[in-house]
């Protein structure tokens, strides 16, 4: 006869509802303001008429792609540190710098599927430098808001 046991006498660790509080008091904030600040940073650019957006979405309304800077900006952002989590000095500076030379290449791609435009005065090297600022600050920031939730 198969008797089935209670699940309070199973093995299965609950994990504790304090992780997922504390995942949100350190990643939340922190891919606000890399949508935030990616989001100025293109009202900036475009405003300057370096690069622009032909297809995007609400084009009559705003002049660059919520879409990257409210969805995948803050995913690669996490991506990123996740990525960063317990590593050398020296390995995140390697992969700050492989995140900045794959944006600049998306970047590339993005420009051949007509999503992207630049003016003439454009290079891809301000792309790897920006990014490359951009996930300096976003880590600082994100250090910052874990240190400060320790206390």
């Amino acid at each position: 006869m198969n008797t089935v046991k209670p699940l309070n006498d199973s093995n299965w660790q609950h994990l504790p509802k304090r992780q997922f509080r504390s995942w949100i008091r350190i990643y939340i904030p922190v891919l606000l303001f890399s949508s935030l600040l990616g989001t100025y940073l293109d009202l900036i650019m475009v405003g300057k008429e370096l690069y622009s957006f032909p297809h995007r979405p609400f084009h009559t309304i705003f002049s660059i792609n919520l879409l990257f800077t409210l969805v995948g900006l803050p995913i690669c952002t996490f991506l990123c540190l996740i990525f960063m989590r317990k590593q050398t000095r020296w390995a995140k500076a390697a992969i700050v710098f492989f995140f900045s030379i794959g944006m600049a290449v998306l970047e590339k791609k993005a420009e051949e599927f007509g999503l992207f435009a630049h003016s003439q005065a454009w290079s891809h090297q301000y792309t790897f430098i920006g990014y490359c600022l951009f996930l300096i600050s976003v880590y600082q920031f994100h250090v910052w808001i874990t240190t400060s939730n320790k206390n």
